[in-house]
């Protein structure tokens, strides 16, 4: 689950652009991406997943994006899918997967 700096620096650039006070945090040799204190993303392999659920899975699923599988194809995946590419360089278009995002990890932070 290697990450390069270029990559993590780009996103974490892109993700300041639309979300507040993002941050990052190393873990289990990927990425964790928080908005203040909300875990709703993560890089792995060069890639950014953004957390899901009913709310906004459908969103990833029309576009042909998979679940994050940490132990390989044909893993069961977890609840955070690969954000389409041509989000990345496109703040405008990436803010609501983001805002989305954000919303589903404020909601898993609430029934703890």
């Amino acid at each position: 689950m290697a990450v390069s700096a270029s990559f993590r620096t780009f996103i974490l650039d892109q993700l300041s652009r639309v979300a507040s006070r993002v941050r990052a945090r190393a873990m289990f040799g990927g990425v964790g991406i928080y908005a203040g204190d909300l875990f709703f993303a993560l890089i792995a392999d060069d890639t950014l997943y953004f957390k899901v659920d009913d709310t906004n899975r459908p969103d990833f699923e029309q576009r042909g994006m998979k679940p994050f599988q940490p132990y390989g194809e044909g893993s069961e995946g977890m609840k955070y899918y690969q954000v389409p590419v041509d989000l990345l360089d496109d703040p405008g278009a990436l803010r609501p997967w983001a805002e989305k995002s954000i919303a589903v990890a404020a909601k898993k932070k609430v029934k703890r």
